[in-house]
């Protein structure tokens, strides 16, 4: 089988899902397994649905603005008559049905329950316009499939039992299916973390021993940076599995962290392709004796920078440093770059659930510390000798570390 993971740019509109199936019908639709994202910026606007939920303040006017979006796309891909649209009266009436019986104080419960169903109804309409044309597809529920523990929006998947029940699929036919989501023993609602949806394509593939995994994307492929971002960026034709982790855990949005892992076990090839141009053939991820190893510039914004040293001006020992990463995972805060000496330890971290005022605090019953926000992280792999020096120009360096393949700083 073949895996294909579209993300929520793709999906925007109707003339999204359209290219969509353009794609596909370019790729060829058969064997396929479709991996796809909430449409637009839907995500975002759930994660207000629950902001304004927990602020006991009016939910159900975002709720109705987001389901009229939908019904808009829909109204561009089918017929007035098509059962599509009680599907999607169905999935919001859920959302609203779901918060008014909430008990839980739990926000990540909440969150995940909610968020979810952007992608519940993004496959929905995409699984029924392909069948409309006559693209013969099933729909997937994936949170039957990709089961997990109950660490809400960042759920660790059970390899053994999604793979069991992955496994069983009919590998002579074309699926729709979510990405980011699965469930727990309880049947509830787990998300696998912001971005997750090119990890599910991954886990799909794996437990499938899919032929190859393709996520497109806005962007040509793989770019030696964000186009964004830097200029004069080029494409990365084929890089190795390690590279591409290495970029991704360095903060390089094109790819998921997670995503690389399960396909290099199995040695399945990964492409990073455009939906914009399919002809082109965008960045293959695998072995191959032409591997790149070029320049590459990543930055990562929104980060924290922690600096953490003893009150009696002892070394920073061992037990400190298990102290301290007892902490981070208890407020499930990242480390993007750490650096120690005999008496500090500095932390560039990422703080995705707003955690790290409750981080310090509790560090300081023991160390002295200080905390520093909104600072970026700035990385480049293999960096050239003689560029170095531009690096630093125009930069408040807080903190550096170069090793021999990479140059890191974090600056303010």
């Amino acid at each position: 089988m073949k895996i294909f993971k579209f993300g929520g740019a793709s999906v925007k509109d109707a003339e999204g899902v359209k290219n969509v199936s353009a794609v596909l019908g370019s790729q060829g639709f058969s064997k396929c397994l479709l991996v796809i994202s909430a449409m637009g910026k839907t995500t975002n606007e759930l994660e207000k649905v629950v902001e304004l939920y927990f602020k006991k303040d009016n939910y159900q006017a975002e709720i109705e603005k987001i389901k009229r979006k939908h019904i808009e796309i829909a109204n561009g891909l089918f017929p007035e008559s098509h059962a599509v649209f009680a599907e999607i009266n169905l999935f919001f009436d859920d959302i609203d049905s779901f918060l008014r019986r909430n008990k839980s104080p739990n926000y990540n419960f909440v969150y995940d329950q909610v968020v979810s169903c952007g992608e519940m109804i993004s496959t929905k309409i995409v699984s029924e316009y392909l069948n409309e044309i006559q693209f013969t597809n099933q729909w997937l529920d994936a949170r039957d499939y990709v089961q997990t523990d109950n660490s809400y929006r960042e759920g660790i998947v059970d390899w053994a039992k999604t793979e069991e029940f992955i496994s069983n699929l009919n590998k002579e036919i074309c699926y729709v299916t979510q990405g980011f989501i699965g469930s727990d023993e309880n049947n509830f609602t787990v998300t696998l973390g912001r971005e997750g949806s090119d990890y599910s394509a991954a886990i799909f593939a794996y437990c499938l021993n899919a032929d190859a995994m393709t996520i497109w994307k806005d962007v040509p492929g793989v770019m030696t940076g964000d186009p964004r971002k830097f200029s004069d960026v080029t494409l990365l034709s084929n890089i190795s599995y390690e590279e591409a982790i290495e970029l991704a855990y360095y903060g390089a949005s094109v790819i998921h962290p997670k995503t690389l892992q399960p396909l290099q076990q199995k040695n399945i090839p990964f492409y990073v392709k455009s939906f914009v141009d399919p002809a082109k053939p965008g960045t293959k991820v695998g072995f191959s004796e032409s591997n790149q190893n070029e320049e590459s510039y990543i930055l990562k914004e929104d980060q924290t920078l922690l600096k953490i040293s003893t009150r009696d001006f002892s070394f920073i020992a061992e037990d400190h440093m298990s102290q301290v990463f007892a902490f981070l995972a208890k407020y499930k805060i990242k480390v993007s770059l750490m650096q120690n000496s005999a008496i500090s330890l500095a932390l560039c971290l990422e703080d995705k659930f707003l955690n790290a005022d409750e981080l310090n605090s509790e560090l300081q019953k023991e160390f002295k510390t200080e905390l520093i926000k909104n600072v970026s992280l700035f990385t480049v792999r293999h960096a050239k000798k003689e560029n170095i020096d531009q690096f630093y120009q125009q930069k408040n360096v807080l903190l550096e570390q170069i090793s021999k393949n990479t140059l890191q700083m974090v600056t303010q």
